[in-house]
């Protein structure tokens, strides 16, 4: 037995499996795809507007107040303990959608969801506590197949089990509620690390997985470092070693901590390249997320689900293939990502405007989900290639800080527009004025970044210019 305990114990592959395992049961929630039409709907019997004005802002609300504080707990307790934390949060939420009546009822799931969105860095960052780093790119791919995977057969199952077999809402939360709860289960299996990134972290930083191939498309037009213009190569190091805490108070090693991490943050974002792309990350999330949040809403108001056909599963199953297909497509594309990449983010940006300025004008529900497909396969898209020109040369400590760093900006301006636009304390606008917004907004992104591209190319081809005329003259 402890010849077996200790083959387990050193194998990438049991933690691996347990992991995936937790992630496929987690993400796999069919009635996902149709939280409004039961929230409205006779189980819940709550109001559009009592849903989207009082209800889901809660969840905004939570995430920005949870994000920090959680993500700096899951590195100090070593990940597992808020594995089972986020496992109890959906059990929570579940529990409560099934049974529990009422606004402020429904308030206090969305926090408890907040809670559940708060502890998903936990996911990824387990695995590279408990792999070597000669796996760390093929844990990757399995990890993050297994979601995309379980969110396809999720949102199908829950189409096929509302056309076909009439299942009702209530039924398919009860799914949802088993799928987590064996969740949980498997990560009571998981192996408690003995590092993790910042506070119990090894004296030599590791590289970012898959970074030293390429992550993507970029081939050889990569960001030199995180300070590209000011210094050789201090990205590619991680943080400073830091004492360990049972070499030091634990007081003082939580400071000199949180000290390395803000040094850290100052650097890389002192790079012009990776401050540009953070800005895009940062403000696109923050629409994205918002948009996600409320298109069912806008479905519900364009087609009301107690008189039509609903189709939400369908539809997020067919986007997140499409959104696997583009992120997948981006490695096969030979781009200077260096001289054209503001340029695509304009781009595409454009058409991220379009596809919700089109839910907005249209009254015609089939043309509401094409332009909500449209718009999350080019999100994918942009968000694959910000995440590899980014992390390219980081190393696996400072990807971490600037991922969640970026995503807590994203945060904090979803929260702003939320409290502006979506909250009946604010504006309170209707869903259909809210997509108004939401599409001049992406339209706000993407002249910031045709902009910003113009005079990138402008200036690089006329330093190109001036080498050549300098050249030709000696």
């Amino acid at each position: 037995m402890d010849c077996w305990k200790g083959a387990v114990s050193r194998s990438w592959i049991y933690p691996t499996v347990i992991i995936c395992a937790n992630g496929f049961f987690t993400t796999m929630r069919p009635s996902e795809s149709f939280l409004t039409p039961y929230l409205t709907g006779p189980d819940k019997n709550l109001t559009i507007e009592e849903v989207t004005n009082q209800i889901f802002p809660v969840w905004t609300y939570s995430y920005l107040a949870l994000l920090f504080p959680v993500f700096l707990l899951t590195d100090y307790v070593r990940y597992k303990p808020v594995l089972l934390l986020q496992g109890i949060s959906l059990i929570i939420t579940w529990l409560l959608l099934l049974f529990a009546h009422g606004v402020m009822a429904m308030q206090v799931v969305e926090f408890f969801y907040g809670m559940v969105t708060a502890t998903e860095v936990a996911y990824y960052a387990y695995i590279y506590s408990v792999v070597s780093t000669q796996h760390y790119q093929r844990v990757t791919s399995y990890c993050r197949s297994v979601t995309l995977v379980a969110a396809t057969v999720a949102a199908v199952l829950g189409q096929l089990l509302v056309s076909l077999a009439h299942v009702s809402y209530f039924y398919l939360n009860a799914i949802t509620l088993a799928s987590v709860s064996l969740a949980f289960l498997c990560s009571f299996f998981l192996p408690m690390p003995q590092r993790s990134m910042f506070f119990h972290r090894k004296d030599t930083s590791e590289p970012l997985p898959g970074a030293d191939k390429g992550v993507a498309a970029g081939g050889s037009h990569r960001p030199s470092s995180c300070q590209e213009e000011k210094s050789p190569n201090p990205a590619a190091r991680g943080p400073t070693p830091q004492p360990q805490a049972g070499n030091a108070r634990p007081h003082s090693h939580m400071l000199s901590v949180l000290l390395q991490l803000a040094k850290d943050l100052r650097d890389c974002y002192s790079s012009r390249k990776l401050l540009y792309w953070s800005l895009w990350w940062a403000l696109a999330t923050a629409g994205f997320n918002q948009v996600v949040n409320y298109v069912q809403v806008l479905w519900d108001f364009r087609a009301p689900s107690h008189s039509s056909a609903v189709y939400n599963g369908a539809v997020e199953a067919i986007a997140t293939f499409l959104g696997s297909a583009t992120s997948m497509a981006v490695g096969y594309v030979k781009v200077n990502w260096d001289l054209t990449g503001e340029l695509a983010l304009a781009i595409f940006s454009v058409l991220d405007a379009g596809s919700l300025l089109l839910m907005h004008f249209t009254d015609n529900i089939w043309a509401c989900y094409a332009g909500y497909l449209a718009f999350k396969a080019c999100y994918m898209l942009l968000i694959t290639i910000a995440t590899f020109q980014i992390a390219v040369n980081l190393s696996m400590e400072r990807y971490a800080l600037m991922f969640g760093f970026n995503n807590f900006v994203a945060l904090v301006i979803q929260t702003i527009l939320t409290i502006v636009v979506v909250d009946s304390r604010g504006l309170g606008l209707d869903i259909t004025t809210q997509f108004l917004i939401y599409g001049s907004y992406f339209t706000v992104i993407a002249g910031i970044f045709l902009i910003r591209s113009m005079y990138t190319i402008i200036s690089i081809k006329c330093r190109n210019t001036t080498v050549a005329a300098e050249s030709t003259t000696h």
